[in-house]
């Protein structure tokens, strides 16, 4: 008891607050470097977390940016960041250093849902062997089971037909079709991924949804903030498992719906689905410790493309159901164009797409001004860069501004203001902009994008979503991205 009496507490208190701010000192040792980009003073210890708010740090961003420029330093507790904005900085870190620019932060927080050394899935992986290896597979698997082919247009088309028999179910009354939209694309990647359709009162789509929800809304929470920046945390027993129980009852629900198609594999038949062809490389890597094909890996992949593509998705659709109630004038001329090319009788095919400009310029407009993934994932410097001039150390977290680039005025016409014109020419053909970044660029693309791994499903759903008219639906798209940042 005389450790802690009067007399050696406060020595002892003090000692502790002089090793704090010696350890703070170290780990802001990156900011002293000559040419390291300018940014806010960081309080010790919590860096600039009081500073920004986490939960929607675009307004903040915004006044940094105006502040210090398009490359400015944050301090995340302990973990430096460099948030870069406009084209020139984003095209410069990740396409000019995209093997520089590549890596994935330590996912400290994920290890407690089954992350490790050969178990990353493929958007949180660690840039290296194992995500070109899952990346190559993944995209290989979605080609040869229908993403582009035939196959896929009719899994995307009948599910068009469910989701359109659904809205009709509501007879004109007012509703958002958020929900029904979800389950709609849900149900095209589950039809890439165990090669099932759930019907949209089934219990375990209404389960997996309400977590995937939950599970977004973890990812935002200050305290997760604070512990993926003093990882150390997470060794205070339970603590864990208040900071992501969505996440880990979203996994378990994966893991039950992969149970499912273990049960019923036959292995002398060839895949049904991306689940089956991942169990056939697991057995034909058996007994290498450096494969990436494994069972833990396996519901990591799967959760990547059902949580990532369902969102991304799913919330474009929403916005584009939002801006033609908002803008009839293009509704009308997209409908137009699809009677002249599809008609009213046969469905849509991807091929139709090099015949529709306008309705293809809408498509890319509708992403551009939604923003749906405004930050997009952070990355992290694998070596020592130079971006813009400034010094970014290794080791360091990047933020990419997304937005703005979207709404980057010295590249767009009207950039704050719906406009498809924005990707036609004078003659009214399709032109893509150099600024089209709506989820990443470069190495990372395909994993910063989970959505984008479905660009073929997003395009078909587009097409065949647009045409309808106001009074028949009203669209809300979801929290992840307001609308009113977009049509103030």
């Amino acid at each position: 008891m005389g450790l802690l009496s009067g007399d050696t507490l406060g020595p002892l208190a003090v000692a502790l607050l002089i090793f704090l701010l010696l350890l703070d000192l170290m780990h802001r040792r990156s900011r002293w470097a000559p040419r390291y980009p300018p940014g806010p003073t960081p309080l010790p210890v919590l860096g600039n977390l009081l500073q920004v708010d986490f939960e929607d740090p675009r307004p903040s961003f915004n006044q940094l940016r105006r502040r210090f420029g398009n490359v400015f330093s944050l301090q995340q507790v302990w973990t430096p960041v460099v948030v870069l904005n406009g084209l020139a900085a984003v095209r410069e870190a990740l396409v000019y250093h995209s093997q520089d620019t590549a890596d994935r932060p330590p996912p400290a927080v994920y290890e407690h849902l089954g992350y490790g050394p050969r178990a990353e899935g493929v958007i949180l992986a660690r840039y290296g062997d194992a995500w070109r290896e899952q990346r190559r597979f993944s995209l290989t698997t979605l080609r040869n089971f229908g993403l582009g082919k035939k196959s896929l247009e009719q899994w995307v088309t009948e599910e068009a037909s469910c989701l359109c028999a659904a809205f009709a179910d509501q007879a004109g009354r007012p509703f958002s079709p958020m929900d029904l939209l979800n389950k709609a694309v849900s149900n095209v990647i589950a039809s890439l991924t165990f090669r099932c359709r759930f019907e949209y009162n089934d219990p375990r789509i209404i389960k997996l949804l309400d977590l995937t929800e939950d599970g977004l809304k973890e990812e935002f929470n200050l305290v997760r903030k604070v512990v993926e920046a003093v990882p150390v945390l997470l060794r205070i027993p339970g603590l864990a498992a208040k900071v992501v129980p969505a996440q880990k009852a979203f996994m378990a629900l994966i893991d039950e719906l992969i149970a499912e198609q273990k049960m019923t594999r036959d292995p002398t038949q060839p895949p049904r689905h991306l689940t089956d062809a991942f169990l056939d490389e697991v057995k034909e890597a058996k007994g290498n410790p450096e494969s990436s094909f494994n069972d833990e890996n396996l519901r990591l992949v799967v959760a990547d493309l059902f949580s990532a593509g369902m969102v991304t998705t799913s919330t474009t659709l929403a916005w584009a159901l939002l801006l033609m109630i908002l803008h009839p004038d293009v509704q009308r001329r997209v409908q137009q164009e699809i009677d002249e090319v599809i008609g009213q009788v046969r469905r849509p095919e991807m091929g139709d797409q090099a015949l529709m400009p306008f309705t293809v310029a809408v498509v890319h407009e509708v992403q551009r001004f939604a923003d749906i993934v405004p930050l997009g994932l952070p990355h992290m410097t694998s070596r020592d860069i130079e971006v813009q001039g400034f010094h970014i150390p290794k080791g360091t977290t990047l933020i990419t501004n997304l937005s703005s680039v979207l709404k980057d005025e010295t590249v767009w016409e009207k950039p704050f203001r719906f406009h498809p014109e924005h990707f036609l020419d004078a003659q009214g053909r399709f032109v893509k902009q150099e600024a089209f970044i709506p989820f990443s660029a470069a190495s990372r693309r395909f994993a910063s994008d989970g959505g984008r791994v479905l660009s073929s499903c997003a395009d078909s759903d587009a097409v065949i979503f647009l045409p309808w008219s106001p009074g028949q639906g009203q669209g809300s798209p979801s929290s992840t991205s307001s609308p009113q940042s977009g049509l103030d």
